[in-house]
């Protein structure tokens, strides 16, 4: 039998194990459950990546209990504490953003029209460095909220900036108050002064070190398993050896995962040869951090030999269409990743080098973009850029064997989407094609996490988003006139740069 085929039946028969034990040990399939997804079509993302017509779904405990025919499920499940009609519409395995600057939430459109370096140093750097724990939640509440109507039920947030203590916390206090799947990977940086790091951004080893164990101590693995923290070196460039020593001896001291942006830019890899006298995925190298735990971002510029030594230390990768296309920076070769079996994940970036955090905007910028660079329009799939989004982004993290699909056994992290709520969905013929092509916020109607219902009726459950849309404003002004870059926002009308 071929390895996929025993792994695909070793997971039906973990399925039918789990679903079983909880049968008796709840006595009979009797007794009320929480929840029922009812007559929707499920877009599985299974190994048999399987799409199925008038099916219901079984939520228990945070999990899903059960999976089948309307007509079946409607018998078996008589009593349940809430239903939800799906009829007409499609459930989607949760998507998981694998990159994020939450806080960046604040800097939308301060940073037009520059490149990666001109970027940081103009408006980026200045801004962070006057970042309060305040102005991270605020970022952090509003950028997951958009999130939630996008259909995100898990953010991996690099917070990188900590120009005062405890700016994470901000972030962490909103994913705890909005119910998410939440990583925060507690970023940071100690060197690369002259390409631009703001000292008032970096800290010592021994501090990042000590903020860290804080963290982890306070909130790893909790909130039932939803909040944990990642350490994430922001650039090769930016940490020194020690700093990135220091990284791989407490990610495996905790058990956790590292994340870091790579060769985003040629200039990633110039100035990483600069201070350490290697590329920087070479440098990972060297000082063992590749291997599975080992989330790199961007790679716009691995060479094949790059890719082959991600493919060996199982090192994973996120793509960020929308800020690779927004500053310029370049086409990753995702073609080749993924012939070459490497995990690749989606993520949006910060709002800083994109504008959004729309993941299904995500979507069709990571199918387009390798269309008319290869200028086939076989390169990308819809459906392979929502296994980026899903199960692949879950592999990314870890945590497939827990989220990114629609699988007996598994978290009940999923969202309903409603083609009629927006004409741009209609008609709808192929359901990942419309949600990847034809598609917006307004379709996403409900979103669980953990079986805990997050969004319902398009409305985040427990935010009065109109008043959180004006106290990000007010966040967003304050902190613009603090960092001196109003200029940046009343900038003079520009039809050409030439």
């Amino acid at each position: 039998m071929p390895r996929h085929d025993w792994l695909a039946a070793f997971d039906e028969f973990k399925a039918l194990l789990f679903w079983q034990s909880l049968h008796f040990f709840s006595g009979g399939i009797e007794r009320m459950i929480d929840l029922l997804i009812r007559n929707g079509i499920l877009v599985t993302v299974n190994a048999q990546r399987e799409t199925l017509y008038e099916h219901s779904i079984a939520i228990d405990q945070g999990r899903i209990l059960d999976m089948g025919p309307t007509e079946v499920l409607d018998a078996r499940y008589p009593d349940v504490q809430e239903t939800l009609e799906a009829t007409d519409k499609i459930v989607f395995p949760g998507m998981i953003n694998t990159h994020n600057h939450l806080f960046q939430t604040l800097f939308k459109g301060l940073g037009d029209d520059k490149v990666l370096a001109d970027w940081l140093a103009d408006m980026t750097f200045p801004s962070s460095t006057h970042l309060t724990q305040e102005d991270c939640y605020v970022g952090g509440l509003i950028g997951t909220v958009e999130g939630l109507h996008s259909g995100v039920t898990t953010q991996l947030d690099y917070m990188y900036p900590h120009p005062k203590e405890n700016l994470s916390d901000g972030v962490i206090r909103a994913f705890q108050e909005l119910g998410v799947r939440g990583i925060l990977g507690r970023g940071y940086m100690d060197d690369g002064f002259q390409f631009g790091v703001q000292p008032q951004m970096a800290q010592t080893v021994k501090e990042i070190e000590k903020d860290i164990r804080r963290l982890a101590r306070d909130y790893h693995d909790t909130e039932h398993g939803r909040i944990r923290v990642w350490l994430a070196p922001a650039a090769v460039w930016s940490n020194s050896k020690a700093s990135l020593l220091m990284t791989k001896h407490v990610a495996e001291e905790i058990g956790t995962g590292i994340s870091i942006h790579i060769s985003e830019t040629m200039f990633d890899r110039q100035a990483s040869e600069e201070l350490h006298g290697l590329p920087d995925i070479d440098v990972m190298e060297k000082l063992g951090i590749m291997g599975p735990n080992f989330l790199m971002v961007h790679c716009v510029y691995l060479t094949d030999r790059d890719i082959r030594m991600a493919k060996i230390f199982d090192a994973k990768i996120s793509h960020n269409p929308a800020s690779n296309m927004y500053l310029s920076s370049g086409v990753p070769p995702i073609p080749k990743f993924n012939v070459a079996g490497l995990t690749v994940g989606l993520g949006t970036d910060g709002a800083g080098s994109n504008n959004s955090n729309d993941m299904i905007e995500s979507l069709k910028l990571a199918a387009l973009m390798q269309k008319v660079t290869h200028r086939d329009p076989t390169i990308m799939t819809a459906e392979k850029v929502l296994e980026m989004a899903t199960i692949e982004g879950a592999r990314a993290i870890g945590l497939d064997h827990e989220i990114g699909s629609l699988e007996i056994g598994k978290k009940a992290d999923l969202f309903l989407f409603n083609p009629a709520l927006d004409m741009k969905a209609i008609p709808m013929h192929n359901p990942v094609s419309t949600l990847v092509y034809s598609s917006g916020n307004k379709n996403v109607e409900t979103v669980l996490v953990d079986g805990h219902v997050v969004m319902r009726d398009s409305c985040v459950v427990g935010i009065d988003e109109p008043s959180l849309a004006l106290l990000g404003q007010k966040t967003a002004d304050d902190l613009s006139l603090r960092a001196g870059t109003t200029h940046l926002k009343k900038r003079p009308w520009k039809s050409l740069s030439y």
